[in-house]
């Protein structure tokens, strides 16, 4: 049953598509176009060459927590779905906003092909008109590659589109004359070889999105009637299946994934709770003394000092009390101060922001629980231990390390190399990502 999307963009966790295969009318976003519009996310559970490769995570990130985000910000579907045969692939699906197709058997072979699982799809959907084939392996699709690419089809009557992207690659083939191998070009004179600059390249599938209607999706088909290719610029064509190591695609992602729907400031603030992710949620009671004690890890004290280092701003939020003399000890010995008996997280905080003349984009938050949410979803960077009970879907990176076990390091780590890598890619072209950078006109940000 498909869903509406709430006022955060996200929609809210229904049962899988097996259970109920109808789909119910909703408010449509494309109001020029009367079709359902779902997009499909295939998410197989047998990966061969890295197991459950679709919910491994990269830069903080499950791989389909991506393409998830990016179809929910894109706001032209009607539904957005990860087909898949895996338990542990459907609750992380759940849990960044998709809703779940459990795909049968017969479509869950080594030898199934993608077009078998969305006719399968299709069929048990019947109200669907528009199916957006996504592929998970995509981590640099925006939502703007699909708002664009599907005005082919809800504005120019196009029954496929997909999405491609350019090479000046010059292509040969072996071929076999009397009996040896030789090689001959393709789409090229040798005798005339072009410049790159005097060629227009060549348009090759790149594997991001396939938009077909149900009626070509029936004949079994993906491309076909009246056609459209989407262009899509090489820094966003990564597929990690085929031409990328996952090292490497880390650092693509960083500078051109998508990380939400605001644009990023520089962080002049972090935000960080003590129980649940400075520690382990313990506080130790001292039988003699009737002392209160914390545990710190040092990893993570190091994570506070490299932020202020930088320039960062730190300050810790303790809700549940604890003795002034321990808050007193604990901020001397991070280096940063310590608001206690935070009841009313938001009132303080937006004082505290307003005090210090900030705004969400250049505060990062790192929380734990069910209060955090509307932090972490309005914070310019956001995330939550890895042992963290909140949706995964509320923040924008989700660690590896768990709670008072290295999880503000690791956090502290991710939003520094965040504004490095992104600022060194994009800041070369004059296109500085970040806005109000507080650095000089030498700095490579500008």
């Amino acid at each position: 049953m498909a869903t509406k999307v709430n006022k955060n963009g996200k929609r809210p966790l229904q049962q899988d598509s097996h259970e109920d295969n109808s789909i119910t009318k909703q408010r449509k976003v494309n109001l020029d176009d009367p079709r359902h519009i779902a997009a499909v996310i295939l998410a197989r559970g047998g990966s061969k060459a890295i197991p459950l490769k679709n919910i491994k995570k990269l830069a903080g990130v499950p791989l389909i927590g991506w393409v998830i985000r990016a179809a929910l910000d894109s706001e032209v579907f009607d539904s957005v779905w990860v087909s898949t045969d895996h338990d542990e692939i459907a609750r992380v699906a759940r849990a960044w906003g998709a809703e779940v197709h459990r795909r049968s058997p017969e479509v869950s072979k080594d030898t199934s092909s993608s077009l078998d699982t969305i006719l399968e799809f299709s069929r048990q959907n019947p109200d669907v008109g528009v199916i957006c084939n996504i592929q998970a392996t995509s981590p640099c699709l925006h939502p703007k590659h699909l708002k664009e690419a599907l005005e082919f089809i809800t504005k120019q009557g196009c029954d496929s589109v997909f999405s491609v992207v350019r090479r000046h690659h010059f292509r040969w083939e072996e071929v076999e004359k009397q009996g040896n191998i030789c090689a001959e070009p393709q789409n090229l004179d040798p005798a005339n070889r072009l410049r790159r600059q005097d060629w227009d390249g060549e348009l090759c599938e790149n594997g991001s999105f396939y938009f077909a209607t149900k009626g070509l999706i029936e004949k079994r088909l993906l491309q076909g009637g009246k056609t459209r290719c989407y262009e899509m610029d090489p820094e966003y064509s990564v597929d990690i299946d085929i031409d990328i190591d996952w090292p490497v695609a880390e650092q693509r992602v960083m500078s051109f994934g998508y990380f939400g729907k605001n644009k990023p400031k520089v962080v002049k603030l972090l935000l960080c709770n003590v129980s649940g992710c400075l520690t382990d949620w313990q506080i130790n009671i001292s039988a003699n003394k009737e002392e209160e004690m914390v545990s710190i890890n040092i990893r993570d004290q190091a994570g506070i000092n490299m932020l202020m280092k930088e320039g960062v701003e730190v300050i810790l939020i303790k809700k549940n009390p604890i003795s002034k003399a321990l808050a007193d000890k604990l901020s001397k010995r991070m280096g940063c101060p310590v608001l206690l008996e935070v009841n009313y997280k938001l009132k303080q905080v937006k004082e505290l922001m307003k005090k210090k003349g900030l705004e969400w984009k250049e505060v990062a938050y790192l929380g734990n629980d069910d209060q955090d949410v509307k932090y972490l979803n309005r914070a310019g960077l956001s995330a939550v231990p890895l042992d963290a009970p909140v949706p995964l879907n509320a923040a924008k990176y989700s660690c590896n390390c768990t709670a008072g076990r290295g999880a503000v390091r690791e956090f502290a780590e991710h939003i520094l190399r965040l504004k490095k890598n992104t600022t060194s890619q994009m800041g070369q072209a004059g296109n500085c990502p970040y806005e109000d950078c507080p650095i000089d006109n030498r700095c490579e940000m500008k």
